[in-house]
C-alpha cells in the first residue's frame, strides 16, 4: 500500500462520524473505510485487497480513536 492510500485512510477515519464508526460491524465498517478510501484514491484489486487486510488488523485502534473522540 503507497504512503498517499494510507493518508488517505487515515485521512477518512479522522473525518468520518464518530456514530458511523462505532455503531457498523466489523465487516460493514472495513466495507465502508474501503469505499470512502476508494473514492478519493481509485484503487486496483490489489491495493484494495491490501487495505482490507489492513484495515481488519487496524479495527481496534479505529474505534478507540473514534471512541476518545466522543469523550
Amino acid at each position: 500500500m503507497t504512503p498517499k492510500i494510507m493518508r488517505q485512510l487515515w485521512s477518512v477515519v479522522e473525518t468520518a462520524q464518530t456514530k458511523t464508526l462505532l455503531q457498523l460491524d466489523d465487516a460493514s465498517l472495513v466495507q465502508w473505510l474501503v469505499k470512502q478510501t476508494n473514492t478519493e484514491a481509485l484503487l486496483e484489486q490489489k491495493e484494495t485487497d491490501f487495505l482490507c487486510d489492513y484495515i481488519q488488523s487496524r479495527l481496534s485502534l479505529i474505534r478507540d480513536l473514534a471512541y476518545e473522540r466522543q469523550c
